[in-house]
């Protein structure tokens, strides 16, 4: 049997985890922040009260069949208009998905749709149904080091100069899209990051029924760290720093393993000061090759033996019978299986 994963996150980091889930089972769900304010997806949020869909477009062409079609309809959906009109700037597939919202009346049933045809055998979910805001504790912005600013939008957090030291939703208790909740429960692999850190991954622990759904699942638990710091959220933040955050946002928050790059901490003194912060959210530390030589970019195959190894290593009690079958990777993997395209 192959497993049913979930991956959660957002952005450019949700399109690589699900790169490499996807190498293992076809039975692949994301489910994704809902919190983008800028560029097409800030603009259609304004003008037609949608979720924001640039984050679940980038999913479904994650999760594109490789059929002739499903490849047609993945460039279709990620092709931006040019010129310097009122389309200037939106991919196809923002549009496409903002008037099936429109039509159906459920964010839910548009991404099903808009799958189907790009013949998707899993399921893009957003977190929350309805656009959420982010809002941020800042320092380093006022003359005295120990004053916090309150910035907010995800953009003007991404981007702050300053030091992020807290996020938090607006409104502060969403509901968790139902769909979203069930597949975490009937997971058997959940993957929470990499992306940003304070944008893409923290958002998920902070709807109150996605988290409890991640302390209660039976699923084994996997945490993605990124490879690299990034410039404004999480400048000159070391993996373990990464971790402390997360735990602050929610305590009661724990996975079974942390999947690092061996290369981002490459001293065993370092390694075991990691080990000894992963203790916070009571998992192991699994170092592994997973980066693409050369590039900032997670590599999806060496990403997908990662999570295999988290998924075989002690499977939860309700995947027993799974464990005497080693899942078959996919031998496609999604076009290119670059995230940046």
């Amino acid at each position: 049997m192959t497993p049913r994963i979930v991956a959660l996150g957002g952005g450019h980091g949700l399109y690589a985890t699900l790169s490499a889930a996807r190498r293992l089972t076809p039975h692949v769900t994301a489910i994704v922040t809902v919190a983008d304010d800028g560029g097409s997806s800030g603009r259609l949020r304004n003008e037609l009260d949608v979720v924001p869909p640039g984050d679940l477009r980038m999913a479904l062409a994650a999760l594109a069949s490789d059929s002739p079609q499903g490849r047609l309809w993945a460039t279709i959906i990620q092709h931006r208009f040019g010129g310097n009109g009122a389309l200037a700037g939106h991919p196809i597939g923002n549009l496409i998905l903002a008037g099936l919202n429109e039509l159906l009346g459920d964010p839910v049933a548009a991404l099903d749709e808009l799958g189907r045809i790009l013949g998707i055998h899993g399921r893009v979910l957003p977190m929350c149904p309805m656009g959420l805001s982010i809002e941020a504790d800042v320092s380093g912005l006022e003359a005295d080091p120990r004053m916090s600013r309150v910035i907010r939008g995800q953009v003007a957090i991404a981007t702050t100069v300053g030091k992020v030291r807290r996020v938090r939703l607006l409104p502060n208790d969403p509901p968790a899209t139902p769909q979203a909740v069930d597949a975490i429960m009937n997971a058997d692999l959940v993957v929470l990051g990499p992306g940003s850190w304070f944008t893409s991954v923290i958002p998920h622990v902070l709807v109150p029924e996605l988290a409890a759904a991640l302390r209660s699942t039976p699923a084994r638990r996997a945490l993605v760290l990124n490879l690299v710091a990034e410039p404004g959220e999480t400048a000159e933040f070391s993996a373990e720093r990464h971790i402390h955050v997360l735990s602050q946002h929610a305590p009661d928050f724990t996975v079974h393993e942390i999947i690092v790059d061996a290369s981002r901490v490459p001293s065993e003194t370092e390694r075991a000061q990691l080990r000894r912060t992963a203790g916070i959210l009571n998992a192991r530390v699994e170092f592994a090759d997973v980066s693409r030589p050369g590039t900032p970019l997670h590599d999806p195959a060496r990403l997908a033996d990662a999570l295999q190894g988290v998924w075989l290593r002690c499977p939860p009690p309700e995947s027993a019978a799974q464990q005497a079958t080693v899942p078959t990777p996919i031998a496609n993997g999604p076009r290119g299986d670059d995230p940046w395209r």
